[in-house]
């Protein structure tokens, strides 16, 4: 996958789950950051379960969800 497709999906990713989870965001870079880490979370988690994307789109809910598992994650440690 091209870098510049990858952070497109990661800007997606992130931004749509601060949306899903009723957050302010983090900004261009923390969203895109935030997409990145959860495109690998997302993968690994649609793996575990015997899923897998092959289009943009499923990209992009891939890394959506994963996104929403890693901010859960990290709203859980910071209370």
């Amino acid at each position: 996958m091209s870098l510049i497709a990858f952070l497109i999906i990661g800007c997606a990713a992130g931004w749509l789950a601060g949306q899903l989870t009723k957050g302010s965001g983090f900004g261009l870079i923390g969203n895109i950051a935030i997409g990145v880490v959860g495109s690998f979370v997302g993968g690994f988690t649609f793996r575990l379960l015997g899923l897998h994307s092959g289009s943009f789109l499923g990209s992009i809910v891939t890394a959506t969800v994963g996104a929403v598992i890693l901010l859960y994650i990290v709203r859980l440690a910071k209370s």
